[in-house]
């Protein structure tokens, strides 16, 4: 059985797909020991680790070195690697190029922004034998020509052509597809049609798999939170407090103690008994 076979019958059997970004590797090394299925090096790396205002300036070295870092601290995740914007636009030989060097630096799959337009690419693609991810509803390089981040498919006739864009990448050969920020009503349509897993990223809940930011879903977001989001723990209050109290104990000459030093191992134990007594 290959991939896709597999990811159908996933399907088939019920089985929700669960993804979370990662760009590095000491994030990929936690998620690793959890129960996610898939980790996405996006392109929303240039925005949430190089602080750009948009996934435009992604490239491939920016996404290798991504992939790289990401794929030794998670072996055992299936890595879905985002291809950057104008990949395969130029030429057909470059954007093939662009997958060999991510698929060499750890990636099991590719994620192709939009359909139209992309379908000479994602059939090459799919016949070299890399698994390919489409990416559907709001595709965020488009991001001009939408005039921001905005739920699509809401007026009938942007529903139906997501609809006929999903269907096509299926016929195609892709793997899975994504699709984000578009009403629960055309997430549960595109579900339903495809044979194929349906991941939405703000969706609904009746699409085959979530995906979430890794940075969003910890809290560590403060500038930009989409209505998608759920904030699982605060996590940038929470290294706020830590930092704040590392200043503190440094100030106040409580770090660091005995245990923190390099010192004879009998002083050690003697500061350690001390402390003891006069507790």
């Amino acid at each position: 059985m290959n991939l896709t076979e597999k990811f159908k019958q996933l399907k088939t059997d019920g089985k929700k797909w669960t993804v979370v970004t990662s760009y590095d590797y000491w994030s990929a090394n936690i998620l690793n020991k959890t129960n996610v299925d898939a980790l996405l090096v996006g392109d929303c790396a240039a925005m949430v680790m190089h602080g750009h205002q948009n996934t435009l300036k992604a490239d491939a070295a920016m996404m290798t070195t991504h992939t790289v870092a990401v794929a030794k601290g998670a072996p055992k995740k299936f890595i879905i690697t985002a291809l950057p914007f104008m990949t395969g636009k130029k030429s057909l030989k470059e954007g093939l190029e662009t997958v060999e060097i991510l698929v060499k630096a750890g990636a099991h799959a590719v994620k192709v922004e939009g359909g139209f337009g992309n379908e000479d690419f994602i059939k090459s693609i799919v016949d070299i034998g890399v698994p390919v991810i489409g990416h559907i509803g709001l595709k965020p390089t488009h991001i001009h020509m939408l005039q921001g981040f905005k739920v699509q498919g809401k007026k009938v006739e942007e529903a139906d052509k997501i609809m006929v864009e999903g269907i096509m990448l299926q016929e195609i050969g892709c793997t899975a597809v994504v699709v984000e920020a578009v009403p629960p009503k055309l997430g549960r349509r595109l579900s339903k049609k495809l044979d194929i897993p349906v991941i939405g990223i703000g969706a609904g809940l009746d699409v085959d798999g979530h995906g979430l930011v890794f940075q969003d879903m910890l809290g560590m977001t403060i500038d930009l939170k989409p209505r998608f989001v759920r904030e699982y723990i605060k996590g940038a209050d929470l290294i706020t407090d830590s930092v704040n109290h590392f200043v503190s104990d440094v100030n106040t000459l409580n770090y660091p103690q005995p245990q923190e030093m390099y010192l004879p191992k009998r002083k050690v134990v003697q500061a350690e008994h001390l402390e003891r007594k006069a507790s």
